[in-house]
């Protein structure tokens, strides 16, 4: 197992150092700059500005001395939000941003799992077809359209539910989390449906049956164990995915997470920040498909033996 997460390491440098490099030549390449307003601004402000962020030296040194600091673990300063790093911005919006990709998550298992092992156990009948043809719309359906659709019923409509704002009532995380997780729902309803699928054609099953099991027996504590695999595989990269994922649900709801951040220094062209947000949502990504990886070695006997093997 050491041997495995070692090389799942090594091999996380590479897309991290490409992600980074991609990065920091294309934010330069846009058009505009970080000090570029509609109000003119005179040349020797500018060009103090530019020494003070050290944008006046070459490219090949501005992208080397950003290596430096991000071996140290500095993202820079802001060039947005004076007096402030990146890495306070960062700490600042990820705990909301955390809490509603949590809450997602929760929605999207929940819907995902139930509506698969449904499927899978009538395969080929409506209980099939109804969950899964449910699951290809919310595929379909993009989150900047299921966000506004979800307000309109549920906030203008019926007034249940409030429409934007993240405080501490229950009724606001609903909505966002429901928008957010939609999407991966649908993944995972597919994924447990083919898991199930094949688990429950397997020789143990029978067995299980023959002797005489209640039918949620076999299905809860024979069944689900292997069935659920795929979905443990895909945890990692879709919790990864709903970090990064957030901002457009954000925008929607007017949550003041990390994602507004992202979208607001896009538009300032604030290069630190950008930069930082995005290498630091790679490394994310690597680091949740890791942990994915080992706990489906975990939970999945067969892999464990072959990389004891050394296979």
């Amino acid at each position: 197992m050491g041997r495995f997460i070692l090389s799942r390491l090594l091999q996380a440098i590479p897309v991290l150092l490409v992600v980074i490099t991609a990065t920091f030549f294309l934010v330069r390449a846009a058009p505009g700059g970080p000090f570029s307003a509609e109000k003119i601004v005179p040349p020797e402000v500018v060009k103090a500005l530019e020494a003070r962020y050290k944008l006046d030296q070459p490219m090949w040194q501005q992208y080397f001395s950003y290596l430096n600091d991000l071996a140290h673990g500095e993202f820079g300063p802001s060039f947005r939000y004076p007096g402030r790093s990146v890495n306070e911005l960062i700490l600042g919006g990820l705990p909301t941003t955390a809490e509603l990709a949590f809450y997602a998550m929760l929605v999207a298992i929940f819907i995902g799992a139930c509506a698969g092992v449904m499927a899978a156990l009538k395969p080929n009948t409506p209980q099939d077809y109804i969950p899964m043809s449910a699951a290809m719309l919310g595929i379909c359906m993009p989150s900047f359209l299921m966000g506004p659709l979800l307000v309109l019923i549920f906030g203008v409509w019926l007034e249940w539910l409030p429409v934007s704002g993240w405080g501490d009532l229950p009724g606001d995380k609903i909505l966002p989390a429901i928008t957010l997780g939609t999407g991966y729902a649908a993944y995972i309803a597919r994924l447990s449906r083919g898991g199930m699928l094949e688990v429950m054609s397997q020789d143990y099953i029978r067995t299980a049956r023959a002797k005489g099991l209640p039918e949620w027996v076999v299905v809860l504590k024979h069944g689900l164990r292997g069935g659920l695999i795929p979905v443990v595989a895909f945890l990692g990269p879709a919790f990864a995915g709903l970090l990064s994922g957030s901002f457009v649900v954000e925008t929607i709801f007017q949550i003041p997470g990390l994602g507004r951040f992202y979208v607001q220094a896009a538009f300032n062209r604030d290069y630190t920040m950008i930069l930082g947000t995005t290498v630091f949502f790679a490394a994310l990504i690597v680091l949740f498909n890791l942990l994915s990886d080992i706990i489906a070695v975990w939970i999945n006997p067969k892999l464990r033996h072959q990389l004891r093997e050394g296979r």
